[in-house]
């Protein structure tokens, strides 16, 4: 695709998530369905509004059912699933009103609970679900149709690629998830994000602010902007380098900082972990087991958590055992005590830590100066 990325004084490249290749796959699909006609590319636009033209490959059909693939585009960015093709086969359902989604082989399947899927169910997560859903009610209503759709997304080369990733340790079994959330992969290699990451925070500095909102990733702004109702500047968005984030704060001269962040990441600063990319280690379930115990937890419910992959597989044990506010606690003073060893005390640096499903949904934990550090981004 065209689009591009200023990073570390370099055009990059942006790409397009596994999700995007199944949606768009499918759409095509579905028009060749109507169509009775080859496509040799599909227009679609993803979550975060970027419309794309992609190339269609393999295309196939007949009067009930239409196949093609999409070659995933990782632009600059070094990802494992650069070239992979992702495949839809897409059938009419003419006595059903339904989308029924499922995955064929090289798309993982989730065995173990808090993942975005339930157990069971192939690992395409809700974004890429809601975009596939979304491109066959549009061709449905465009075409008068009023039946429903089988559609089956496959990876050929998936399984192989699955074991140089995280699948197997989070319980997603036979191929890659199919992910995204905004839809575009943007370039991210370390260096050339920890280099943008400075820039933008440089910038903040000569706008002369003094404080500065750092948020962990999309769900960490959707988050601020939607449920704290915030506004997200000045501020920045820093993935997984907090590190840089934090320390390139402090050196620019920043007073008052905010960092927001889903559980997921945050709970990683538990351990002092302050880059929180899976590929410089974990921690995440050990530290809220060593939290758990410190509040209390019984040898059961330690064992429960013990097999856990995910965060939010973790706070559903604690919140069914009355043990979530507590080992939240701990995990608070945690948190607090490494960013202190970390920041230098004359600059004030709070946190607020929160889940987005579960009975818990919310803000789990904060700082004890995080209410009076928000009022610096409340909305005017």
């Amino acid at each position: 695709m065209a689009e591009k990325r200023l990073v570390n004084q370099k055009l990059l490249r942006c790409g397009y998530t596994t999700g995007t290749c199944a949606a768009a796959a499918s759409k095509a699909a579905a028009a060749m369905l109507f169509k009775q006609e080859s496509m040799d590319s599909v227009a679609i636009t993803t979550p975060n509004q970027t419309d794309l033209v992609i190339d269609v490959l393999s295309p196939q059909f007949n009067d009930t059912a239409a196949s093609c693939s999409i070659e995933k585009d990782s632009g600059d960015d070094p990802d494992i699933t650069n070239g992979t093709l992702v495949s839809s086969k897409v059938t009419l359902i003419p006595d059903s009103t339904e989308i029924i989604i499922e995955g064929g082989k090289g798309v993982g399947r989730v065995t173990k609970g808090g993942l975005d899927q339930p157990v069971g169910e192939a690992a395409i997560n809700s974004v890429p679900r809601k975009m596939i859903r979304d491109s066959l009610y549009e061709l449905a209503k465009e075409n008068d149709y009023n039946g429903g759709f089988h559609v089956l997304i496959s990876v050929p080369k998936g399984e192989e690629l699955a074991k140089k990733t995280f699948n197997p340790e989070l319980g997603i079994v036979g191929g890659i998830s199919i992910l995204g959330t905004t839809g575009i992969v943007e370039p991210m290699s370390s260096k050339a994000l920890a280099d943008s990451l400075k820039v933008e925070i440089s910038v903040i500095a000569a706008e002369s602010n003094e404080n500065i909102l750092i948020f962990l990733g999309n769900f960490g702004k959707k988050f601020t902007e939607e449920e704290l109702e915030l506004s997200t500047k000045p501020g920045i968005m820093c993935s997984n380098l907090i590190d840089v984030a934090l320390d390139s704060s402090v050196e620019y001269g920043f007073k008052k900082i905010l960092l927001i962040g889903h559980i997921g990441k945050l709970v990683k600063l538990g351990i002092g972990m302050f880059n929180t990319h899976s590929r410089n280690g974990d921690g995440r379930i050990e530290t809220l087991l060593s939290c758990a115990l410190e509040a209390g937890a019984d040898l059961d419910t330690l064992n429960g958590i013990q097999k856990c992959v995910t965060t939010n597989a973790v706070l559903d044990i604690l919140y069914e055992n009355d043990l979530l506010d507590k080992t939240m606690e701990i995990l608070n003073g945690r948190i607090q005590h490494n960013i202190d060893r970390r920041i230098p005390d004359e600059i004030e640096v709070g946190f607020i830590c929160f889940a987005n499903t579960g009975e818990y949904a919310g803000v789990l934990f904060e700082s004890e100066n995080a209410k009076e550090l928000m009022k610096l981004w409340e909305k005017k």
